[in-house]
């Protein structure tokens, strides 16, 4: 995506919408059996981006799927949402690329506090740190915007995990839930309003 465009133009992602329909366009998909076509839409799919791809992705596998193009829609057996259900859910197994891309932003959260001496990390990390995990909620109308859409998935991430102490550099002592399910922030607010030292980590508030 071309530096400061809007991720969510879609004349932002023409390039890569055209490469996909290319590959599907090389088989005539009147010529495939059903198992053929969900191979290739898995198969195409996964070799590229997805993070904020889906809508525009979806009506092109939902057109192929059910033998239509990029002109005319096929006529559609199923709903879409129950097509991308995994076989154990009675589904045909085609990736659910919202929850896949949600996955990869969550991925990129946690890479955040594991490669701190990248250079996309020092970009990032403008918006100041919360902790030593995540940054600062994005709130301006400018800045980068894909960073912004990630950024929205920590509070699932906060939920899900925990944090080893182990040195206490990298763990802050009142955001981050190192004692117990919740961190120190929310069991005790009043004494965190009063706290004069917010940021400070689990080893700093003890040296």
């Amino acid at each position: 995506m071309p530096l400061g465009g809007k991720s969510r133009a879609i004349d932002i992602w023409n390039p890569i919408l055209e490469k996909c329909e290319k590959k599907l366009a090389r088989w005539r998909s009147q010529y495939l059996s059903l198992g053929g076509r969900l191979t290739l839409i898995n198969f195409v799919l996964d070799a590229l981006p997805t993070y904020m791809l889906s809508i525009f992705l979806d009506k092109i596998r939902r057109n192929f799927l059910w033998q239509g193009n990029k002109e005319r829609k096929g006529f559609h057996l199923v709903k879409w949402k129950n097509i991308i259900r995994s076989k154990m859910q009675d589904g045909l197994g085609i990736k659910n690329l919202k929850n896949h891309s949600k996955a990869l932003k969550v991925k990129w959260l946690w890479r955040y506090h594991q490669e701190d001496q990248a250079l996309w990390y020092r970009v990032i990390n403008k918006y100041e740190e919360l902790n030593k995990w995540v940054t600062k909620e994005v709130n301006t109308p400018y800045g980068i915007s894909l960073w912004k859409s990630i950024r929205i998935f920590w509070p699932f991430l906060s939920n899900q995990s925990t944090v080893k102490v182990q040195n206490g550099r990298k763990t802050s002592f009142w955001f981050d839930k190192w004692l117990g399910g919740m961190s120190l922030k929310d069991h005790f607010p009043d004494m965190f309003i009063l706290a004069q030292h917010q940021q400070k980590t689990v080893a700093e508030m003890w040296t």
